[in-house]
């Protein structure tokens, strides 16, 4: 008898195991491919597992390099896995098309979405896509600058919030926006004489600090300071948005004319490193969040952050990254996997997957644990308050800097080597030539629909 039930036993688990909807997790394409994130993520699929009867979360891990290759030949094989993630921006607008719009699984299950900030939601609503996915992981940006070079020149520091003024050293109020920073920025880049950029003695081919840079991006990167925007339009076409033009011409002249802002020569010289704002050699930056963990450890100044200045139009951009998890168009069990995902995204798991992963949690109520964690930790005798990080999530760019675009890899190339000239080039046309490149993205793009 107990060798009959024992039997019956395993034929029960069996049956059930057999009943279970199987959800296939892909990751790779972004954070989660590393060995030592390997069990604390299989942790996380096997508690879910045993928490529920209905499905099977598997876990497939990819090796970052070849995880584009290998997605793309499931996809082409019909054999999709369901969920994909953690993957970016950059990631996501890889594969055009193959995410599943889950406006309606929301719905149907009536998900609250409360915790999240609203601009954050719609920053995965994508045109003609849909709501490709909901808001997981984000690296917020923000002006980081430093206060030791501050004080040398005798500067008052940038706003510590949103909607505030600029007071200057002699009390004036003046707008926080690219003018001001401009302004600023100036004055705190100095030549190897103590000379500054507002000064007629200054010798820009001797230049030992500056005042202003948007580092560790591409083209499209460095031009969202100006309003967000993107190379293609609704239908297709090559653009050149007109901020991103006037943009241009204002970094171009900011880098040779005014040179608060290092040139590609300077930008690879000793003076600043492989990290600009970790040698101690530049007073302003924009960076993300990512950048404080891995980037700085080096500087032994003081240093403090602010909002992001307003554009020339007025608007307030502070471009973001962000890391989500994605529903495939091809997943034959979009139910349940809808289902695996919110758990991904609860409260209790989220906490633990942005830990692995090195992100901020995009959850409203986890944020400030999260930055006062985060610095303490990271920065332990560096006093910031982290409001103005969260913040700066209410102002992300959207379209977004690393959004997709037809030939999406090619069309990267061709601007990235549009940029390398025009940092490299005092006497660049920026007109002439960004009329050029929005030629050649336009023979690009039409070579993609054929």
């Amino acid at each position: 008898m107990r060798k009959f039930a024992a039997v019956l036993a395993l034929l029960a688990v069996l049956g059930m195991a057999t009943a279970q909807t199987q959800v296939r997790w892909y990751v790779g394409l972004g954070a989660g491919s590393d060995e030592p994130q390997f069990v604390p993520q299989q942790a996380i699929v096997d508690a879910y597992n045993a928490s529920q009867n209905d499905i099977r979360l598997v876990l497939e891990i990819v090796e970052n390099e070849q995880a584009y290759d290998i997605l793309a030949t499931q996809i082409a094989a019909g054999n999709a896995p369901d969920i994909v993630g953690p993957v970016g921006i950059r990631g996501r607008a890889d594969f055009p098309g193959a995410w599943r719009d889950i406006s309606d699984l929301i719905a149907a299950a009536n998900y609250d979405l409360s915790d999240f900030d609203p601009a954050l939601v719609d920053f995965y609503k994508i045109e003609g896509q849909g709501q490709i996915g909901l808001p997981f992981a984000v690296f917020p940006s923000y002006i980081t600058y430093n206060k030791a070079l501050f004080d040398e020149a005798g500067a008052a520091y940038p706003p510590s919030g949103y909607g505030e003024p600029y007071v200057t050293a002699d009390g004036e109020e003046l707008p926080w926006n690219l003018e001001t920073v401009r302004d600023l920025a100036l004055f705190l880049t100095v030549d190897a004489d103590g000379n500054d950029a507002t000064m007629d003695a200054f010798d820009p081919n001797r230049i030992v600090q500056w005042g202003f840079q948007v580092g560790f991006t591409d083209m499209r990167g460095a031009l969202t300071l100006f309003g967000p925007g993107n190379f293609v339009d609704a239908d297709g076409n090559a653009v050149i948005p007109e901020h991103w033009a006037t943009g241009a011409q204002w970094i171009h002249d900011a880098m040779w004319k005014d040179h608060f802002w290092p040139n590609g020569p300077y930008a690879a010289s000793d003076l600043l490193t492989w990290s600009p704002f970790q040698s101690g050699n530049l007073a302003m930056t924009q960076t993300h969040l990512w950048y404080q963990g891995c980037c700085m450890f080096d500087l032994q100044d003081d240093w403090g952050v602010a909002p992001m200045p307003a554009a020339l139009d007025g608007t307030v951009t502070a471009k973001l990254h962000a890391d989500t998890f994605a529903i495939t168009a091809a997943s034959r069990n979009p139910e349940a996997a809808f289902a695996a995902l919110t758990y991904l995204l609860s409260p209790e798991i989220a906490p633990r997957l942005t830990t692995i992963y090195g992100g901020m949690p995009a959850r409203l109520s986890l944020q400030g644990d999260f930055l006062e964690g985060f610095f303490a930790e990271m920065w332990p005798s560096i006093s910031i308050d982290t409001t103005v990080i969260a913040d700066g999530l209410s102002y992300p760019d959207n379209p977004n800097h690393e959004e997709g675009m037809p030939a999406n890899r090619e069309a990267q190339a061709l601007y990235g080597a549009f940029w390398q000239r025009f940092e490299n080039t005092a006497d660049f046309d920026v007109a002439g030539e960004l009329a050029i490149l929005q030629a050649e993205l336009q023979l690009l793009f039409d070579g993609a629909r054929r």
